[in-house]
């Protein structure tokens, strides 16, 4: 039965117009994004076989184009719904955090980082740069590939606080294993950065590694003096 044959009032569509999008679940949702299904396949049929293919809405929104479009009748139109959506929800959360003072919330912070860094397949060493009422200037990827204390430099991380005239930073990179705890060689890196910064006047408050589930802060545990 297509959704368009449902009782009044059970299709997301109308759940949502309704209720509100919290009442919806994850297939609900993401039905009323793909707006339509395959023959003998409703929308929500649809979603909740593609959320139970990936093992979840964050996996499956991460996916590459050519592993979405392996699905039977899911295409590019439908992978570029997927994306649009996706890049929305990051918007705004950059848009949140440039409102937000970071240490004053660090759960807008954690927020916003996990939503840039922990579904990458790949390391991403980035920097928050902030102004001096700790204001974020520009989130920036520093570079791709593996973190060691060989690959990152200090004079490049430097050279950008001065370009964009920061006052204080947080280095933050992700672990694409899923496992947040830092290696020796990441507090290595946080203390030649820290150091290096110090050289200038620029504060490092923090270095956090972001895994698939949590985020560890190099300031929590004291590893930042």
């Amino acid at each position: 039965m297509g959704i368009k044959d449902w009782p009044q009032g059970e299709g997301p569509r109308e759940k949502l117009l309704l209720n509100g999008a919290g009442h919806l679940s994850d297939a609900e949702l993401l039905a009323v994004i793909l707006r339509n299904g395959l023959a003998g396949q409703n929308a929500v049929d649809l979603a909740r076989e593609m959320i139970n293919q990936f093992g979840g809405l964050r996996s499956l929104l991460s996916a590459s184009k050519s592993q979405v479009c392996k699905l039977a009748g899911v295409g590019p139109v439908k992978y570029a719904q997927l994306q649009a959506a996706a890049e929305i929800s990051k918007r705004i959360a950059h848009e949140n955090l440039q409102r937000g003072q970071i240490l004053t919330n660090p759960d807008l912070t954690r927020d916003y980082l996990m939503r840039q860094l922990a579904d990458r397949s790949y390391e991403v060493f980035a920097l928050l740069l902030l102004d001096t009422q700790h204001r974020v200037i520009q989130f920036v990827e520093l570079f791709r590939g593996t973190i060691d204390s060989a690959s990152v430099y200090p004079r490049e991380v430097i050279s950008l606080v001065l370009e964009k005239k920061a006052a204080a930073v947080i280095v933050c990179h992700n672990h694409p294993s899923g496992i947040a705890e830092p290696s020796q060689a990441d507090r290595r890196i946080t203390e030649r950065i820290k150091n290096a910064l110090a050289t200038i006047d620029v504060s490092l408050l923090d270095h956090m590694v972001v895994g698939d589930q949590e985020i560890v802060s190099f300031a929590e545990r004291g590893w930042i003096v």
